[in-house]
């Protein structure tokens, strides 16, 4: 069975975290096929968006420490630099990529969401960083640049449980769904999405990512870079005009 499965209709991607058996945690296998699919999503002009999901009721439950009885110090590390490259491959996909959670989030599950653009959530959705008290170390950078550095380490050293209303509050849920209205959520967001002008979509996510660690005007020159390429592009006219034809409906 495939670690994770990908579909692709009318210009919108929906990858799938595909081990429900084993709680979709990460292993290698599904780090692999993670970097593979996001590299091949990020090339496909005909991709508009990302959703990633998972099958089953959990998001992901970490990685998978079975995998690691037996194995020496080497393969640890090559395993966790595999994991690195998948959540960099998810994090520099040049589409927008947004998360959905319906379930519990442990460990690896939290980088994989936080590599996402954001995330929505239903009420069923759990956050937690046990990996200290797991005898190893993660989530150490992306989790303290979404909600802080103090709440970063409160939630790594004592591994405790976050609720869906509590991540929503410090920023690691983006948009939470009334019950049952998760599927609603995703769809009216992925079809505003969509409707943006590809380009333009692109190179704003671009200058938000380059821009955010950067000077105020460093990150201009970044979006002036940007504004350069989308104008030589033309499209930016049609753009212009269908916003306009809407206003004047």
């Amino acid at each position: 069975m495939d670690p994770v499965l990908v579909r692709a209709d009318a210009g919108v991607a929906e990858v799938t975290l595909n081990r429900p058996e084993a709680r979709n945690a990460l292993n290698l296998p599904m780090c692999t096929a993670l970097r593979e699919i996001f590299a091949d999503l990020d090339a496909d002009g005909d991709v508009r968006a990302v959703v990633l999901k998972a099958g089953g009721p959990v998001f992901c439950a970490g990685a998978d420490l079975k995998e690691r009885k037996g194995k020496d110090e080497t393969w640890v590390r090559r395993r966790r630099l595999a994991s690195f490259a998948a959540y960099e491959t998810i994090e520099r996909c040049g589409k927008p990529v947004l998360a959905v959670v319906d379930g519990p989030v442990v460990g690896s599950g939290g980088e994989i969401a936080m590599s996402c653009d954001f995330v929505l959530a239903s009420g069923a959705a759990t956050f937690r960083f046990p990996e200290p008290h797991w005898g190893t170390i993660g989530a150490t950078q992306r989790l303290q640049r979404v909600i802080g550095k103090r709440r970063a380490k409160e939630l790594l050293f004592t591994g405790r449980v976050l609720g869906a209303e509590e991540a929503a509050r410090l920023g690691l849920v983006t948009r939470l769904a009334a019950d049952g209205e998760l599927g609603t959520l995703v769809a009216e967001t992925v079809e505003a999405i969509v409707a943006a002008p590809p380009l333009a979509l692109s190179l704003t996510k671009q200058s938000v990512d380059l821009g955010e660690e950067m000077a105020l005007s460093t990150g201009i020159r970044i979006e002036m870079a940007a504004i350069e390429r989308n104008l030589a592009d033309g499209g930016w006219r049609r753009g212009v005009a269908e916003f306009a034809d809407r206003i004047g409906e």
